[in-house]
């Protein structure tokens, strides 16, 4: 049986309510000295290419176009900035890892920005760790948990396409995942479940955000 708190429904409205209002696309960040003030609170989305990160930015603010993926895996080379709401929020996109048919130095490149990025936003609140639930955590995503436990900010492993396991078999993932997160001091403990797909935890997950603010 699941026990993990749902939220109420007025966290559920609140969350509503803050990706109802103004959500755009306002720069591509490839060095730190672009990023834009650190003035309001900011989460990012981080997981290997292909995981659904772009469709789960359109899902989680109601706008099919706004974050584009791509057919071809590990295009988004860059920290993608959203704002959301009346200048209340942050969303980064950061670029995927896993898949990108880059030299070596690029891919470092990509590696060292996101990791200074990490370690040096202050207004940073939490890291959502995309994996999907159809491969379950990988060594890239051990990787990359392993260089957030060192980042000093919280990170949470949320499940992605959810819609293509059965409701047992995604229990049993969570459930797992949620066992070996308690080795990972700086994880939360618990995992979320979504599917842009089909709208599953979206409400859920707007609420998490909301929470933050």
């Amino acid at each position: 049986m699941d026990t993990r708190p749902a939220p109420s429904e007025d966290q559920i409205e609140t969350g509503r309510l803050l990706f109802a209002g103004p959500v755009e696309f306002i720069m591509g960040v490839v060095d730190l000295k672009g990023l834009p003030p650190a003035d309001r609170t900011e989460v990012c989305f981080a997981g290997r290419s292909n995981v659904g990160k772009s469709s789960l930015i359109n899902a989680l603010t109601g706008r099919n176009k706004l974050a584009r993926s791509s057919a071809e895996p590990g295009r988004t080379r860059e920290l993608n900035y959203f704002t959301v709401g009346e200048d209340q929020l942050y969303l980064v996109d950061l670029p995927g890892f896993g898949y990108a048919k880059v030299s070596r130095t690029q891919a470092e490149a990509w590696m060292k920005l996101t990791r200074s990025y990490l370690r040096g936003r202050p207004s940073l609140r939490r890291v959502f760790l995309l994996v999907d639930a159809r491969r379950g955590l990988m060594d890239t995503d051990e990787e990359v948990m392993a260089m957030l436990d060192g980042s000093a900010v919280t990170y949470q492993v949320l499940l992605t396409k959810v819609d293509k396991l059965n409701k047992g078999e995604v229990d049993a993932l969570q459930a797992d995942i949620e066992a070996r997160l308690k080795k990972h001091g700086a994880a939360h403990p618990l995992v979320l479940v979504t599917s842009s797909e089909k709208g599953w935890g979206i409400a859920e997950l707007r609420a998490e955000i909301a929470a933050l603010l």
